[in-house]
């Protein structure tokens, strides 16, 4: 009787902890994140420009409210955002290239760009000539232009986290996405100041 064929030992697999994960996006997964939070946040922003258009045009409250608003303010702090995602933009594509001077300087500007629109818009609501408590456009005015700043700052305390990783040289061409996606969050809050400047101030 011929014995029983005795089965090979399984071969060791070095891997060891669970398997990698499989992607069915090519976009990264911290990126695909972000980029759905930015979607919830836009739903959020979308609600008060709702909000802005129903006092305006159905219940013909006074618009603008008080003795006007300061388009050139508004217009100011468009040019600085705008400016500050270039510079952004900048630091990033520095870090994708090794450029540690371009990281620090285009990070340090760009913060500082911020911090300036936050300034100004404070200042604003100090000079404005009205308070939340005066007409229901007054308080759309501060609900919609607060909650945009309250997303610029932060923003900033996320620039001032990647300055921080970027001055301590833990960021470069190979470990640039912890910057990527302050960035991507920063251009965000750039670009919906220019549709609550162009609904609120222009319009």
């Amino acid at each position: 009787m011929e014995a029983a064929a005795i089965p090979a030992p399984a071969a060791h697999d070095d891997h060891h902890g669970p398997p990698a994960p499989h992607y069915s996006s090519r976009v990264a997964p911290e990126v695909l994140g972000i980029l759905l939070f930015i979607v919830s946040e836009a739903m959020l922003f979308g609600a008060f420009f709702a909000a802005l258009f129903f006092i305006r045009v159905v219940s013909g409250d006074q618009w603008p409210p008080g003795d006007g608003l300061p388009v050139a303010v508004g217009a100011t702090n468009a040019v600085i955002l705008l400016s500050s995602s270039v510079t952004m933009h900048w630091t990033d594509l520095s870090a994708r290239r090794g450029n540690v001077l371009g990281m620090r300087t285009g990070i340090v500007t760009t913060f500082l760009l911020g911090a300036t629109f936050l300034f100004i818009q404070i200042n604003e609501y100090l000079n404005v000539g009205f308070t939340p408590k005066t007409s229901a456009s007054a308080s759309i005015f501060f609900g919609l232009t607060g909650l945009h700043g309250t997303h610029v700052l932060i923003g900033l305390l996320l620039l001032a986290i990647s300055a921080y990783r970027i001055f301590k040289g833990q960021v470069g061409p190979e470990s640039h996405r912890g910057l990527e996606i302050p960035g991507i969050y920063w251009h965000f809050v750039d670009v919906m100041w220019i549709f609550v400047f162009t609904t609120v101030y222009v319009l």
